[in-house]
């Protein structure tokens, strides 16, 4: 059985090597093998935060111009250039993705904002609508006691279960004397149902 495929864009910037040095120098706090912890931030805080990085890239992708995205981030994030983001994110430029509707819809969360081990607060979730939905996941580093920009993930999929097409037909083997092979036969026509006269 064969599937649609769907149009699905990974988009992922910008996890360096290097981030995990960067995090613990902007932190303070050396890395350890503790567990997450959910983080201190109120409803409002986490839809600024989300918002504001994804129309931030949104903005970047259509000017094709993302000093502003690359100024907003950690100064890990910032090691990036400029012309490195256009990079990452050319295959969403090309497809021209407008990511606008964030500003009006209401993000699910799938992984409530949560300390990592490093310091940094992470997030994941989407926001649903038709036909596609944008899935997120934002990882921010404090820095200056604000949460700014250190990853971000971005993809669009399908909003809802995609049914798989049908089942391809099965081969047929062409007889000697046919020439031409059929793939399938074309269904019958129900009969149509008649009118009783009064």
């Amino acid at each position: 059985m064969r599937s649609r495929p769907t149009l699905r864009c990974l988009l992922l910037a910008v996890l360096l090597a290097a981030g995990g040095a960067d995090a613990r120098a902007e932190t303070g706090k050396p890395a350890a093998n503790a567990q997450p912890t959910p983080a201190q931030i109120d409803r409002n805080g986490v839809l600024i935060l989300i918002r504001g990085s994804l129309l931030a890239l949104d903005q970047a992708n259509k000017s094709g111009n993302y000093t502003v995205l690359r100024d907003l981030g950690a100064p890990g994030f910032q090691v990036n250039t400029d012309a490195h983001l256009a990079e990452i994110f050319a295959s969403q430029r090309k497809d021209n993705l407008d990511l606008s509707g964030v500003a009006v819809l209401e993000p699910q969360l799938t992984l409530l904002p949560q300390i990592e081990a490093s310091g940094m607060m992470h997030m994941t979730g989407f926001f649903p609508s038709v036909p596609t939905q944008v899935n997120f996941d934002l990882l921010y580093a404090p820095v200056n006691r604000q949460w700014r920009l250190f990853g971000i993930s971005v993809s669009v999929g399908r909003s809802g279960p995609v049914a798989p097409g049908p089942p391809d037909p099965p081969p047929q083997a062409a007889s000697p004397n046919s020439k031409t092979s059929q793939a399938g036969a074309a269904p019958s026509a129900a009969p149509k149902p008649t009118a009783k006269p009064k």
